[in-house]
């Protein structure tokens, strides 16, 4: 059965004086499922497991982030998390500097599309 989006939602994080490209990450989902109340599984008839969601995570350092730590972020769902680079850090005058990660959350379905 063909995999089929049902929804995309973004979110922005910070990690505002530690530099810690996880937890910037972190809130960044976190955001995201914050703006959505839509129950996908729930309004397609499936199982909540049986939700792909594709997570993709823009930050400066990729390198620096846990994406096992993101992935516990779903109680439920098939979870793959990408890094790349992107979101920015911006300088401080003293100090490390101030983290912004963003985020884009998709879920689809493996399922038919009707056929007129």
């Amino acid at each position: 059965m063909p995999k089929t989006r049902v929804l995309t939602e973004f979110g922005m994080g910070t990690s505002l004086r530690r530099q810690d490209y996880t937890q910037a990450a972190k809130r960044a989902l976190q955001d995201a499922l914050w703006h959505n109340s839509i129950n996908m599984a729930e309004l397609f008839g499936f199982p909540k497991e049986a939700m792909i969601v594709d997570v993709e995570i823009a930050v400066q350092q990729p390198d620096q982030v846990d994406t096992s730590t993101l992935s516990e972020v779903f109680p439920y769902g098939q979870i793959t998390v990408t890094v790349g680079h992107g979101g920015l850090d911006i300088p401080r005058p003293q100090g490390k500097p101030t983290v912004i990660a963003n985020a884009a959350i998709s879920v689809s379905f493996d399922m038919e599309k009707a056929h007129d």
